[in-house]
């Protein structure tokens, strides 16, 4: 099991409340929502940073060169935009 810390979290009563609410209803604690919570907003967070990172890394001129190349083949039967 990883390492624990305990953080003393200060939430609004009306928060607080809806929390334990929707932790119920899910059926887990409100320690458990919480932490769930916070680990989805970080993923969020460094995925969003990881697509800047890529982006920032681009090669728009080979993008663009790739993109418009001449030749290659026709769309297949099927693959055709509407």
């Amino acid at each position: 099991m990883a390492d624990l810390s305990t953080y003393p979290l200060r939430l609004p009563k009306s928060l607080k409340d809806k929390v334990a609410k929707v932790a119920k209803r899910d059926g887990s604690s409100m320690n458990q929502f919480i932490t769930i919570a916070v680990a989805e907003k970080i993923s969020v967070l460094e995925t969003e940073q990881f697509f800047l990172n890529k982006m920032n890394e681009a090669d728009m001129d080979a993008f663009r060169s790739l993109l418009f190349r001449s030749g290659g083949k026709p769309p297949r039967t099927g693959d055709e935009l509407p």
